[in-house]
């Protein structure tokens, strides 16, 4: 199946997750599973929260990004992927000066179902 962000809306978030700014994306959801078109401008962020029921895959598309992920900080260039499980927490932000665009990916997970 072909999503083409290109025929999406974009929406902005204000406060995203309690983070400074907007959080501008393209969203495509079919009830369990999020992929996204982000991007964070200049000085603007997506709080720190916890993944309960899901998990996220973000690749960086351009622009630079600092992520803290339970609580360890990490820099984040054009080509790199960070992957936060369920459970865990993390934030992004963007301390650069041009911005910052990534591809996000969040599933649902089915809770009290053993991995396999």
């Amino acid at each position: 199946m072909k999503i083409d962000f290109s025929k999406i809306a974009e929406g902005i978030v204000p406060n995203f997750k309690g983070g400074e700014g907007m959080y501008i994306r393209r969203l495509y959801s079919d009830g369990k599973v999020k992929i996204m078109m982000g991007k964070l401008r200049p000085g603007h962020s997506i709080g720190l929260h916890r993944h309960e029921g899901s998990s996220e895959v973000f690749y960086i598309l351009s622009g630079e990004g600092t992520c803290l992920y339970e609580g360890e900080q990490e820099i984040l260039r054009p080509g790199d992927v960070h992957y936060c499980p369920m459970g865990k927490e993390h934030t992004l932000m963007n301390k650069g000066s041009e911005d910052l665009t990534f591809f996000a990916v969040v599933p649902e997970h089915l809770l009290g179902v053993p991995e396999q």
